[in-house]
């Protein structure tokens, strides 16, 4: 009899451990698995993450193309400025990124060759007087058949020919500022200004004190950024469809999240490299923030079509597939939502546009604000 109460005892203690293991076993599973595949959101966690809800809208949605290029200014706007006689550089005060106006000096040069080329000009200046009455003694005597057809062409060629060496010496001094009145009443000087040919900001400066620079040295790069301008590469597959005066929405990657509006000002009538054509854009914001050489992700809006649409932070990315969260069920204490994979088009403005999606009716709830957190954990 003891032993039957005993077998009797240990087969109870046994299912009662059983139970209590598979009672911890369930406990354990997440409540998707225990319920269904729904994702389950309290009202308090709603309110508290700040989550909403929307619906589908139809709005008219710009079709775009999607093209690279940067931040650029006319030529006219750049300028480098060197020096058309060789020289040593004695002073160069400004750094990259100086504002400068037209007309202000920036570097100074010296060379003996600047004061043997004044020294010229003044000895061919006190010839001319001499050249010119020798040669109007000439020209006298040949009407009076005093002197040879010979001796009047020697005299016209040696006052023309020193003619045409003070005007040369006296232009070149021009182009190396230095005032030729100023050497004619004795001044010579052996340094030599170059100043800015245009108003900007310095861009590079190359040389440094003592540097020799030669006519075909760079000394110093001007960028005047009153004109910016975008200069973006368009494949020739798309190029039909871009016209002047379009719409351009562009980003600087490296520099902003922010999105910027410009217009199509020019399109570009040849084919350069990689089969592309250069658009020239006008942005319509303040172009003082943008700098020469920036690069750009740029849209071109070509026209428009009616599309549903939904927020930009209602769709999620998951390895390359886009989700949302359509409401499928709301009680007194919670929301519950399907997660329903989506194909989107273009996004701009911060909206979305749905391509073919039959899963969602213009009357469904959608977590437009709040999905990242919960799609995909």
């Amino acid at each position: 009899m003891k032993r039957i109460i005993y077998i009797l005892y240990s087969a109870l203690v046994l299912l009662m451990f059983t139970n209590c293991k598979n009672s911890e076993n369930s406990s354990e599973l997440p409540i998707s698995e225990q319920e269904d595949n729904r994702i389950q959101v309290s009202k308090i966690q709603f309110n508290q993450n700040n989550m909403a809800l929307g619906m589908l809208e139809k709005k008219p949605v710009p079709i775009k193309i999607s093209v690279n290029g940067m931040i650029d200014v006319p030529p006219e706007n750049k300028a480098v400025v060197n020096s058309t006689v060789g020289g040593y550089i004695k002073t160069t005060p400004f750094l990259e990124g100086d504002v400068v106006k037209k007309g202000q000096a920036l570097v100074t040069l010296e060379n003996p060759e600047f004061v043997t080329m004044q020294q010229e000009y003044m000895e061919i200046k006190e010839q001319l007087n001499y050249l010119k009455a020798e040669f109007d003694r000439q020209q006298t005597m040949l009407e009076e058949n005093i002197t040879s057809q010979k001796n009047y062409l020697k005299a016209e060629s040696a006052y023309k020919t020193a003619i045409a060496k003070f005007n040369g010496l006296k232009k070149q001094l021009v182009m190396l500022n230095i005032s030729p009145t100023s050497v004619e009443k004795g001044n010579i000087a052996s340094i030599v200004t170059l100043y800015a040919p245009i108003s900007g900001s310095i861009s590079k400066v190359n040389v440094t004190r003592g540097t020799y620079v030669s006519p075909a040295t760079s000394i110093i790069e001007i960028i005047d950024n009153s004109h910016i301008h975008l200069e973006l590469s368009v494949f020739e597959k798309d190029i039909m469809n871009v016209k002047k005066g379009q719409k351009i929405t562009f980003k600087i990657p490296e520099a902003s999240e922010d999105t910027f509006l410009a217009e199509v000002h020019l399109v570009g009538t040849t084919i350069g490299e990689n089969r592309t054509i250069k658009v020239h854009g006008h942005p319509l914001d303040d172009s003082n923030k943008f700098l020469t050489g920036m690069f750009v992700n740029a849209d071109i809006i070509t026209k428009e079509k009616e599309a549903y649409v939904l927020p930009e932070s209602a769709v999620v990315e998951i390895e390359d597939d886009y989700y949302v969260l359509m409401l499928n069920e709301t009680t007194a204490t919670d929301y519950f939502f399907h997660q329903i994979k989506i194909n989107i088009g273009n996004t701009v403005n911060g909206t979305t546009e749905l391509l073919e999606n039959t899963n969602i009716n213009e009357t469904d709830k959608l977590l437009v604000n709040g999905a990242f957190n919960l799609i995909g954990n």
